[in-house]
């Protein structure tokens, strides 16, 4: 279980704060699939790599299974069960995608082993498993690397953030599937950040978050018509339906 309590996050520029978290908690349960969501520029980035340890909390508490992780780096909140997904994920010049999976599962991995992988999330992995995961790799073939490396270890908890973003809509609906498979199975927990109508349904709960703060927490079939009520109301959101990305004029 993941407990977030009170959680800020302020920036400062040009010699001003900036608040751009502000008091967010929340809870994801064992098993549970927690989707959060909102307008661009909210905070749900900023708040999945404070869950991480990448940025560093202004003020609040981090607790997973009880344990108190805000104090903790990004190593260890791995080896503490937690996982996350990039929306840009980096590159590593030199580092093949079979080395760089075997590191994310922390043992070496057999050719079958690194191939059902890459097949999960819809590459051919005869294609891929011995190229370098450098800028050869386009933004899309990189996402769904850094997706693999992500499923290649058990955690308790797992964070994609935009896990669509880049990605083709064949591959799209594998990348479905395999959180489907992964939630049905209820051994790990997960947070998705997303705008896709698709992955919002598949929530036990959903989370919007707007300038900075929780909008609103629920279960899924209580913010669902709150959300994409507004969504038909105001196309400023960013949300997207079905394949497409609702835009201002």
């Amino acid at each position: 279980m993941l407990k977030v309590e009170h959680l800020s996050y302020d920036v400062s520029e040009e010699g001003r704060q900036s608040e751009i978290l502000s008091d967010v908690s929340f809870s994801v349960e064992d098993g549970e699939m927690l989707v959060i969501t909102g307008p661009n520029g909210g905070g749900k980035s900023t708040l999945a790599k404070l869950l991480m340890g990448i940025n560093r909390q202004t003020a609040g508490k981090i607790y997973l299974d009880g344990t108190d992780i805000t104090d903790m780096s990004v190593n260890e909140r791995a080896k503490a069960g937690m996982g996350f997904a990039f929306q840009q994920p980096p590159r590593f010049k030199g580092m093949t995608v079979r080395r760089l999976l075997s590191l994310a599962a922390g043992t070496k991995l057999s050719e079958d082993e690194c191939c059902s992988l890459l097949s999960s999330v819809g590459l051919c992995a005869m294609e891929y498993i011995d190229r370098e995961a450098d800028a050869t790799l386009s933004g899309g073939e990189m996402k769904r690397i850094e997706i693999a490396t992500v499923l290649a270890k058990k955690h308790d908890i797992c964070i994609f953030d935009e896990p669509e973003a880049g990605i083709d809509l064949w591959s799209f609906s594998m990348l479905i599937k395999r959180f489907e498979k992964i939630h049905k199975a209820k051994k790990e927990s997960l947070i998705l950040i997303s705008h896709q109508e698709r992955i919002i349904q598949m929530a036990d709960r959903i989370m919007v978050i707007s300038d900075g703060k929780v909008e609103s927490i629920g279960a899924a079939k209580t913010v669902m018509p709150q959300l994409f009520g507004q969504e038909a109301e105001s196309c400023t959101c960013g949300m997207q339906k079905g394949g497409e990305i609702c835009e201002a004029e």
